[in-house]
């Protein structure tokens, strides 16, 4: 859009019209917005056709409509962060991302859906693809109108599996970067060792641009995304791939198991060595850890839970939903010295993976992105186990669209070493687009 911008063949208000009539159309069925206001996104794109119209547009993503989760604040619109006692609030505020995206003249476009603090019970967003199934969560909204096709982009966050889960419901790409390269001031806040901001989107370019404008505010400790630039890094053909069969493995159905094994089979014959447990005995050793000790992530994210949920609860009683009730009763067994275990640990495994894939000369460890395609109902949003691992970590991975079951979507994860990410970046994009081919 933005070379038809620059040239006047199309201006963004013109195309910001064509995406309220499809998100119009839409949206009685996809319910994936929490808050619709077309007129504050038409004033933004008149402002952005009068600076193309100048020769002065502020970036690439110009006028590009963004859509951005409920748990992420904007000074125009509530934040009701997905909980009714929340509903309508307004901190007449930014978050960091949401501000760096309108310095760039991009438009945040709304509110989407999310799980109740982007944890709790589900909100009313159906899947992309079937309205009777599960959209993913909790970055639920996020996913489905970017997998629906209605909007480029969409901003989302992930402190177990909220990006690429539902990145993988809903068939679009879903992008984790490492711990702390895109900044949370202004995100509501859930575990500070897991909590990732990241964005959906369905081409490569627009995911890796809408993120490096965002890393310039970086994050305590960062300096923003390793290899920030306005356009994705040209596709890398990796030599070497290291699949991993963890515990959550064994959720997998034996006709999907086909499926994802089919996906190694064409990576192999294009000439991709593909390590595994069978063929080193690194990999299972890797596994055993990662399987051994990635339970304590679960305590970790309640230990951190503690403010301000508990103070929510006090204040708001049962409008805080159960699960998050039951994660501070979880809290409330632990001890500081059970926190600084689950630290070392955490610590210890991240040695570990990085260290095993230097020493298998390897470009990346693949995974599944889901259990499967997305599953029937909307009370449940899925398993995370097979993302669990890479937020624990806190180590980049992306969900690539290239597996079809039941007819739906279901997501391939790449995932990487800490500060890797635009390596990733390129690594996946050539899997994606050569699969694609």
């Amino acid at each position: 859009m933005h070379e038809r911008f620059r040239s006047g063949e199309l201006t963004p208000r013109e195309a910001l019209e064509g995406v309220i009539a499809s998100i119009t159309a839409r949206e009685p069925q996809l319910k994936a917005f929490a808050f619709l206001d077309p007129d504050l996104s038409r004033a933004a794109a008149d402002l952005s056709t009068q600076r193309y119209r100048a020769g002065r547009p502020l970036s690439v993503f110009d006028g590009c409509p963004v859509g951005i989760k409920d748990i992420i604040e904007t000074k125009d619109m509530p934040t009701g962060n997905g909980n009714p006692a929340f509903a309508g609030r307004r901190t007449g505020r930014d978050a960091a991302c949401v501000d760096a995206l309108r310095r760039a003249g991009a438009i945040p476009f709304g509110k989407t859906v999310t799980t109740e603090f982007a944890i709790g019970f589900s909100g009313p967003t159906v899947n992309a693809h079937d309205p009777e199934r599960t959209p993913g969560g909790s970055s639920s909204g996020s996913a489905a109108v970017v997998g629906a096709g209605l909007l480029p982009v969409a901003l989302g966050t992930q402190t177990q599996g909220s990006v690429l889960r539902p990145a993988s419901f809903n068939g679009c790409i879903g992008f984790k970067p490492t711990l702390g390269a895109l900044p949370l001031g202004g995100v509501h806040p859930l575990s500070a060792s897991h909590d990732h901001l990241g964005v959906f989107a369905n081409d490569f370019d627009d995911l890796w641009g809408i993120a490096s404008l965002i890393s310039d505010y970086g994050s305590p400790g960062f300096a923003g995304l390793q290899g920030a630039a306005a356009r994705a890094p040209d596709g890398r053909r990796p030599k070497r791939l290291v699949r991993l069969h963890l515990s959550a493995w064994n959720e997998i159905e034996e006709a999907h198991r086909a499926i994802l094994d089919r996906e190694f089979e064409i990576l192999a014959a294009q000439g991709i060595e593909i390590l595994d447990r069978t063929s080193d005995p690194a990999v299972q050793a890797l596994e055993d850890v990662l399987d051994r000790d990635v339970a304590v992530s679960m305590d970790m994210v309640a230990w951190e839970m503690r403010f301000p949920f508990r103070g929510y609860v006090e204040r708001h009683g049962d409008q805080i939903g159960e699960r998050i009730r039951n994660l501070l009763a979880r809290a409330e067994e632990l001890r500081p010295e059970d926190y600084e275990r689950s630290l070392a640990k955490q610590k210890a495994a991240r040695t570990l993976v990085t260290e095993t894939l230097a020493r298998l000369d390897a470009d990346a460890f693949v995974l599944p992105a889901a259990a499967g395609p997305a599953p029937k109902g909307l009370i449940n949003t899925g398993s995370r186990a097979h993302l669990v691992y890479w937020s624990w970590l806190g180590f980049p991975a992306i969900s690539l669209p290239i597996m079809k079951a039941d007819g739906m979507p279901w997501g391939l994860q790449v995932a990487g070493i800490a500060h890797e990410d635009a390596s990733l970046c390129a690594l996946a994009r050539w899997v994606l687009e050569n699969r694609a081919s």
